[in-house]
């Protein structure tokens, strides 16, 4: 008997935890669907979100005349049949060096296809894509481009050159390969396969033109001296966005984005102030004005006020550093953590060759191979690039040159960085 009562009881006690948990999967499947209904019923600042995104091209380019102009003289004879020269456009991260290149080049597909001439234009993003880790994947992403497969893994790196080179013919038509991002291409995959490139014209009946792109404006400084010297046979500079010109960049944007009157006074020219502070960052202060919006949304707010533009700029330094800090190669996050080690050390300001001192410590202890000073110095200047830290070139006399350090990062977020990279590195 008492044995049964015990299972009996135990009986009663799951019925009620099954009944309690139905209940409250029922009442939390009612909530969201009663809040997904009243998203859709609430009003929102936006008009059309897109115009604030990366991928958005609009009708006219502000502040790039210039730049449209040099890239479409170059591009020109190609509407000719003739081959243009390679281009290598360089900038910092945010100055329209894509948006106007694609706008050049979606114009001139335009005409080409109206008068049924034999062109064509690939884009591929280095950066983004896995297919440029290696030479073979480019390739193969190439030749994928115009309609020819080709397996991931398993054939000879030639094989797919002549795989890609068989699809130019196939088409007989001239093409213009946008690499964005050539840089990331050459750290994963080496510059060699930008020399490979440009040489297949000696073999292939179509011929094909490079346009490589660059937020590094010491990349090419870097290149094999054969491969500078068949990349760059034009360079184009884009300098940064002064805040005047974000400002106008901004407003084009927003009249399309935004509701009438959903901006507050001042909202523009705030996003503009922190966008011309990050050197003319104008991908920065779009982005800004987005997550702004999205935060007035949530908000309930029916205008975007400065507050939320403050707000804004914490949520995109937070998010940036973390995704920047979360991508980065193993030899990056061993220089990284180096500098943020002995950043309380010396009163905020480091010199290169402390910080490859420990970092060849690190690489011991992490059995990792180690880089040249050079290289460690180079990485250490796209460090500098992406705002992560402040590196600047001081001059030591006869002892030559050296970069003096200091971190960027806000105080706040170095413990839960240097987790992610104790946890990546394994030390």
């Amino acid at each position: 008997m008492t044995i049964s009562t015990g299972n009996q009881g135990v009986c009663i006690v799951n019925q009620i935890f099954i009944y309690l948990h139905f209940v409250w999967k029922f009442k939390m499947e009612k909530g969201l669907e009663l809040f997904f209904e009243g998203f859709l019923k609430k009003e929102s600042v936006f008009f059309d979100k897109k115009a604030l995104q990366v991928s958005y091209t609009p009708e006219i380019i502000h502040h790039r005349e210039e730049q449209i102009k040099q890239i479409a003289n170059i591009l020109a004879p190609s509407l000719k049949g003739d081959r243009p020269s390679n281009v290598f456009v360089y900038g910092k991260t945010g100055t329209g060096k894509t948006l106007t290149t694609k706008h050049t080049t979606q114009r001139l597909m335009e005409i080409a296809k109206r008068e049924n001439i034999p062109l064509g234009v690939v884009y591929l993003n280095c950066k983004l894509k896995r297919s440029s880790d290696t030479e073979y994947r480019l390739i193969a992403q190439l030749a994928a481009e115009l309609g020819k497969n080709i397996p991931s893994t398993g054939l000879p790196t030639e094989e797919v050159y002549k795989a890609f080179v068989k699809a130019l013919n196939k088409n007989k038509q001239n093409y213009i390969i946008i690499l964005d991002e050539i840089d990331q291409l050459v750290h994963k995959a080496g510059d060699n396969v930008i020399y490979n490139l440009t040489r297949l014209n000696e073999e292939s009946e179509s011929q094909i033109s490079i346009i490589g792109i660059s937020n590094d404006i010491m990349f090419i400084d870097n290149l094999d001296p054969r491969v500078k010297s068949s990349l760059s046979e034009e360079e184009i500079v884009f300098p940064p966005y002064n805040a005047l010109q974000i400002q106008s960049i901004l407003k084009q944007r927003a009249e399309i984005a935004f509701n009438k009157e959903a901006l507050s006074q001042g909202v523009i020219e705030k996003c503009a102030a922190y966008a011309a502070r990050d050197h003319g960052d104008a991908r920065r202060a779009l982005e800004l004005l987005r997550v702004a919006g999205e935060i007035s949304d949530r908000k309930n707010s029916k205008i975007i006020l400065i507050d939320h533009i403050d707000e804004a700029e914490e949520k995109i330094d937070r998010d940036r550093i973390l995704d920047i800090v979360t991508t980065q190669p193993k030899q990056y996050h061993i220089i990284l953590f180096s500098i943020l080690s002995l950043k309380p050390n010396r009163n905020n300001v480091l010199f290169t060759g402390e910080v490859y001192e420990l970092y060849k410590t690190l690489c011991n202890k992490t059995n990792t191979s180690t880089l040249t000073q050079r290289r460690v110095s180079d990485i250490i200047s796209e460090f500098d690039m992406l705002g992560m830290i402040n590196a600047k070139v001081i001059s030591k006399g006869r002892y030559g040159r050296t970069r003096e350090i200091s971190v960027e990062i806000p105080e706040a977020m170095l413990p839960q960085i240097k987790k992610i990279i104790e946890e990546s590195i394994k030390l």
